[in-house]
């Protein structure tokens, strides 16, 4: 008998559609950092506060400490929201039978039946979370990426040299569509041409893109620090991506003024975004930004947000069908196949795996 050693054939991997990495994105990216919720809206010892990010049904709370805890909103004995239930300083209680579970989701008592099977069960999905810029981040990651990598913000979210301000807001729109928009520099001379800082600049222009370690720049080649000039895309464990406004001296100190937005969905045609505005300021010139910001030009940056909301609003899926593009959008067809790229990695990977 030959003691050679035949070798097994590999299986071959069937390459994801157009149409299954379509789906795969459309309640976003996986195996990156998003923030969920303003962390003002979830208080120490309050009460459970349920949403759906990402498709996911997700529940958070501070314990008597004040750490946050991001769970899965589902009672493990009978599957109704634990965001009904009770914090109870240290777990949650289910209202329905009293189920308690744990902040890494161990189910710590049955009071209808101690000692039954379903305690010291770890069996509700705890979601790692931290908090940066006055936000919470929730790592989303799929099958093989559950555990999450450090979380490391851009410098303008880290503070030190940069002051920032939380903005968010709930659009009804894909959170693809929106991402389009902010790679979309020259829609700031026609749509907002009317702003208090937007209503300069030419209303031609010829874009390039340059290559970023992490990302890409899609900007006007013969104009800057006039309009909405340009765009960076960046992918450093969440998406980002970060833009600057030209401002006279009359809006106050730290140079341009900057965006940095985040767009987490909600489901397929809904997304929570998150709008940070910052400048480069410290000390006593920091305070009278942050004071100039709140009293006088926070509304005006909020008229300016509507009216791309407004443009956003209700516009379905599939809107690319429809489209006629020209070299302005250079910006956002290289994110969409971006994206796309990366979502068909991450199929390619969990079908190797047998995890789908």
């Amino acid at each position: 008998m030959s003691s050679t050693t035949l070798a097994r054939p590999v299986a071959t991997v069937a390459a994801p559609t157009d149409k299954e990495v379509q789906a795969a994105l459309a309640t976003g990216l996986r195996n990156r950092w998003y923030p969920v919720l303003p962390s003002r809206f979830v208080e120490t010892g309050g009460k459970p506060v349920g949403l759906t990010r990402l498709g996911e049904k997700l529940v958070l709370w501070r314990d008597a400490r004040g750490a946050v805890h991001v769970q899965t909103d589902r009672c493990p004995h009978r599957g109704v929201p634990l965001s009904r239930g009770q914090n109870e300083g240290d777990r949650l209680r289910c209202n329905y039978h009293g189920v308690e579970v744990s902040p890494d989701g161990t189910v710590l008592a049955v009071p209808g039946q101690p000692g039954c099977p379903l305690e010291g069960k770890k069996a509700v999905r705890t979601w790692p979370a931290v908090e940066c810029a006055d936000a919470i981040f929730v790592w989303f990651g799929d099958a093989l990426h559950q555990e999450a990598p450090p979380f490391v913000p851009p410098e303008q979210l880290a503070g030190g040299a940069f002051s920032s301000f939380c903005c968010y807001a709930d659009w009804n729109a894909s959170w693809r569509y929106i991402y389009d928009n902010l790679m979309d520099p020259m829609h700031g001379t026609f749509l907002h041409a009317n702003s208090h800082t937007m209503y300069q600049g030419d209303t031609s222009a010829t874009f390039v893109t340059r290559a970023t370690e992490k990302g890409f720049f899609f900007e006007k080649s013969t104009q800057r620090d006039v309009n909405f000039d340009w765009s960076e895309f960046l992918d450093d464990g969440a998406l980002y991506v970060r833009l600057e406004i030209p401002y006279p001296k009359t809006g106050g100190p730290g140079g341009n003024f900057g965006i940095v937005s985040v767009i987490t969905p909600i489901d397929e045609t809904h997304s929570a975004c998150f709008f940070w505005r910052f400048r480069k300021v410290e000390g006593w010139v920091r305070d009278v930004w942050r004071f100039l910001y709140r009293t006088k030009l926070e509304p005006r940056h909020w008229q300016v947000l509507e009216q791309d909301r407004e443009m956003m609003d209700g516009v379905g899926l599939g809107l690319e069908r429809h489209e006629m593009l020209y070299q302005h959008d250079a910006g956002l067809i290289r994110l969409r196949r971006y994206l796309a790229r990366e979502a068909r990695a991450q199929l390619v990977e969990l079908r190797a795996s047998g995890r789908t």
